[in-house]
């Protein structure tokens, strides 16, 4: 044989009759296997084996004394068979002195075939695995998670569903960072092992929609023989695994679909609803009843915007809120809700919250969010999404914010912001910007310019091709004409909203 039989693989054998330690040493393995119905029946002397024992021990604990001391005189390193664990301090410590492992058995049969397996007939153990997977894909799943129960559970074993930045679902037990951290993502199948006796086996998910997925069955105390065995079980689990992404992935793409119709409906009654509207609200899980906090995260550049409401979701679900969040245009749309009036601390604990999901998605998404103000009933929803809309059209030009604004605090410009709803903001922009049409508009051009690269006169340079000092003068000259003060944080705001409107028109 090439390998013993270590007894940590055997505890962690999913099929090896109930057993589990009693005494004696704890990093114990033997290389033969003798199963017998009592001790008289075991040869006179082999070298480190284990004895199995079907019948049930002796009750005294002279005798119990005696048959630990044969077994190991024998040649035996580890004694196992039912009851055994009924046996007496002073006899328990007397195996530990010898150097005998005693291990308690419900079913000895099935320990020695699974002995037989680790030691003898690997290609079974395989085999063995391949059959309960198969067996797992064959029970209805109503989704991954599910899935994944059912694999653990017929496998034994835990598994899990990882990428390069962790772990995204798993099953069974739980998946260490220590143990992510030495799973090789480069090879098709992998096996992994730490200081402390974890294990892993891994394979790649070929998946059209998400790549660098990989499932990975994982233990404590897994040998050689089991972890290859389990690195087949996992490529068979794979396409299951694969498809049943592919499959949530469209259930999840037509439900953002529905809530994202469903939301537009909604505002576009401005919070009278109708009752058909209302009990698709409701079947959505989506109360307008209560108080709100919306907020709206908007992409600055082109993204996925199902991806970054699946992003934006797992967040939320962190908050101890009730929170919901739909796909809008190339963003997300979402809102808490809240029974009762909230306090002005805990809404700024709200409101800080929010800021964490927003500096968290920052990491993966290029957005700015911005949040509405603490509104009730449903046109109060109307009221507080259409303030986080107008935040986020605003955080989207300010860095300095880190890219997130809050609705109540935007002061002058939150009035400005409600002057674009109306007809005559136009017209008092092509009036306010007037002045600028001498030269054939390129004083305009230029303080657009200006103002959309956050008053940098270099950025401004380089993007219409001119000297800096060009830029400073066109500008100063604006300053002039307009007669206003452009260092006004509140004066950029009006003029950058009024440029955006003439461009538009």
């Amino acid at each position: 044989m090439s390998e013993n039989l270590r007894l940590r693989a055997l505890l962690a054998h999913p099929a090896n009759g109930g057993l589990r330690a009693v005494a004696g040493p704890a990093e114990a393995e033997w290389n033969e296997v003798v199963i017998e119905s009592n001790e008289s029946e075991l040869p006179a002397e082999v070298s480190g084996g284990i004895a199995i024992l079907s019948a049930s021990p002796p009750t005294t604990p002279w005798q119990q004394d005696a048959l630990i001391r044969r077994v190991r005189d024998r040649g035996f390193v580890a004694l196992a068979m039912p009851g055994i664990d009924n046996f007496g301090a002073g006899n328990l410590a007397l195996a530990t002195r010898l150097g005998l492992s005693v291990l308690h058995v419900d079913k000895p049969l099935m320990l020695a075939k699974a002995c037989w397996q680790l030691l003898e007939a690997r290609d079974a153990l395989t085999l063995g695995y391949v059959r309960k997977v198969a067996q797992s894909i064959e029970y209805h799943a109503t989704g991954l998670p599910d899935l994944l129960h059912h694999l653990s559970s017929n496998v034994g074993h835990a598994i899990a569903l990882i990428d390069e930045k962790g772990v995204l679902l798993e099953a069974g037990g739980h998946f260490e960072p220590a143990m992510h951290s030495a799973v090789n993502f480069a090879p098709w199948v992998d096996l992994a092992r730490i200081d402390g006796g974890g294990t892993a086996a891994s394979v790649r998910v070929d998946s059209p929609s998400r790549a660098g997925l990989r499932i990975a069955f994982f233990g404590n105390g897994l040998s050689d023989p089991q972890l290859r065995a389990l690195g087949v079980a996992a490529e068979v689990a794979m396409p299951a695994v694969a498809a049943r992404i592919l499959i949530d992935e469209v259930v999840a793409v037509n439900e953002a679909s529905v809530s994202s119709g469903l939301l537009r409906d909604f505002l576009e009654q401005r919070g009278g609803i109708e009752a058909e509207l209302e009990q698709r609200l409701l079947d959505h899980g989506w109360r307008t009843a209560g108080f709100h906090l919306g907020f709206r995260i908007l992409g600055r550049t082109r993204l996925d915007s199902f991806q970054l409401l699946r992003f934006v979701t797992q967040q939320l679900g962190q908050l101890a809120v009730d929170s919901h969040a739909t796909m809008t245009g190339r963003g997300v749309t979402g809102w808490l809700t809240f029974t009762e009036s909230q306090s002005p601390r805990q809404l700024e604990q709200h409101v800080f919250s929010l800021r964490k999901v927003h500096n968290t998605v920052r990491k993966a998404f290029n957005v700015a969010t911005g949040v509405g103000a603490f509104e009730n009933g449903s046109a109060g929803l109307v009221a507080t999404i259409s303030g986080a809309t107008d935040a986020a059209r605003i955080a989207a030009n300010r860095s300095g914010t880190g890219w997130f604004v809050r609705f109540d605090a935007l002061g002058l410009e939150q009035l400005l912001l409600s002057w674009t709803e109306h007809d005559t903001f136009v017209p008092a922009a092509e009036s306010l910007l007037a002045p600028l049409a001498v030269g054939g508009g390129e004083l305009l051009a230029t303080l657009s310019a200006y103002l959309d690269h956050e008053s940098g006169t270099a950025a401004t340079a380089t993007a219409l091709r001119l000297h800096r000092n060009t830029v400073a003068t066109r500008i100063q000259r604006v300053q002039e004409l307009l007669g206003v003060d452009m260092s006004d944080p509140e004066t950029r705001l009006a003029l950058h909203l009024a440029c955006r409107a003439v461009r538009s028109k």
